[in-house]
């Protein structure tokens, strides 16, 4: 099965695709998609579409994980945020992708195994699960890795690379 994890956001999306067989996963691509800060929100908006397109051409996921949305402190890119939000889910269904979403809780659960873990424990155990030499760059791609994981290591998904199904 091919997940790609995706943590959204209008600045900088993360991305990550990993390959899960069984219970091992394998590190296919990650990165990120970003937008300059000069040009207009629709803009920066059609370039996530037509990059996440790109990307979801390419490696041909069988599932897409996307963060849900948390605000703790600035509220002020909430907005924003939901947008590109909005234009990735609606990317995943155009592209016939089928759409999971996780709360950071949940992600954190998922990879480390403790819902309240700090980042760079999230990142440690990404590395560590996708056998990677040095942990992934930038924060946001590693996030993105962590997000298809927890896909990877909860409900259907799991069931699927229990029975090798592709």
């Amino acid at each position: 099965m091919r997940i790609l994890g995706i943590d959204p956001g209008y600045a900088i999306v993360g991305y990550g695709v990993v390959d899960l067989k069984g219970s091992r996963f394998t590190p296919v691509d990650y990165g990120v998609i970003t937008t300059p800060a000069k040009i207009p929100i629709e803009d920066r908006l059609c370039s996530i579409y037509d990059e996440l397109s790109a990307i979801i051409e390419k490696h041909k996921p069988d599932s897409m994980a996307v963060e849900e949305l948390f605000f703790n402190s600035n509220h002020t890119t909430a907005i924003p945020v939901a947008e590109a939000r909005g234009v990735i889910l609606l990317c995943a269904k155009q592209h016939g992708v089928r759409l999971f979403e996780y709360t950071p809780l949940q992600v954190k659960q998922a990879v480390v195994g403790y819902g309240r873990a700090e980042k760079k424990q999230v990142i440690a155990m990404t590395t560590t699960l996708l056998g990677l030499s040095k942990p992934p760059k930038p924060d946001d791609a590693a996030d993105a890795l962590a997000i298809a994981i927890c896909h990877g290591n909860t409900g259907e998904s799991a069931l699927r690379g229990y029975y090798n199904l592709r």
